[in-house]
């Protein structure tokens, strides 16, 4: 197993892997995406590769904001369901954060859904310690579809 940089080619396996945390999208609409984040500077998307196969994704971004000045913050990570447990996950965040120490980032930010009670303790056991909670609020700016 590999883990290097995504490139366009890898937007089929990564739209699977985004399905497997209910986040489904078709491999076009992840080309997409990845073609305006692999452009940028200021993300980071890398994938753990076997024998063509993804079995892992992770995104860290830059970010820069009034509050908090800059950061790194971990966007996605996704572990393929058939190996997960196995170091795969520690290994991805462990590149974000090489990732964000060859900015001269100095934190790591990681977001985790409440919902996703297998993940609190995994970033715990990292050394990763809860901030806060919050709510989060979304208002449709144009009607579905359109």
């Amino acid at each position: 197993m590999t883990i290097r940089r995504a490139v366009l080619a890898d937007a089929a396996e990564i739209a699977r892997l985004s399905g497997e945390l209910g986040y489904p999208l078709t491999a076009d609409a992840m080309r997409a995406r990845l073609a305006a984040l692999l452009s940028s500077e200021q993300h980071h998307i890398a994938v753990a590769a076997s024998d063509g196969r993804l079995l892992g994704c992770m995104h860290v971004e830059h970010r820069v904001s009034l509050e908090g000045g800059d950061r790194a913050e971990l966007m996605a990570l996704v572990v393929d369901s058939t190996v997960r447990r196995r170091g795969l996950g520690r290994e991805l965040v462990a590149a974000a954060e090489q990732w964000a120490l060859a900015r001269g980032l100095d934190s790591l930010t990681i977001r985790s859904n409440v919902a996703r009670e297998l993940s609190h303790p995994f970033y715990e056991s990292l050394g990763y310690e809860r901030a806060k909670t919050q709510h989060v609020y979304r208002k449709p700016l144009r009607a579905a579809g359109g």
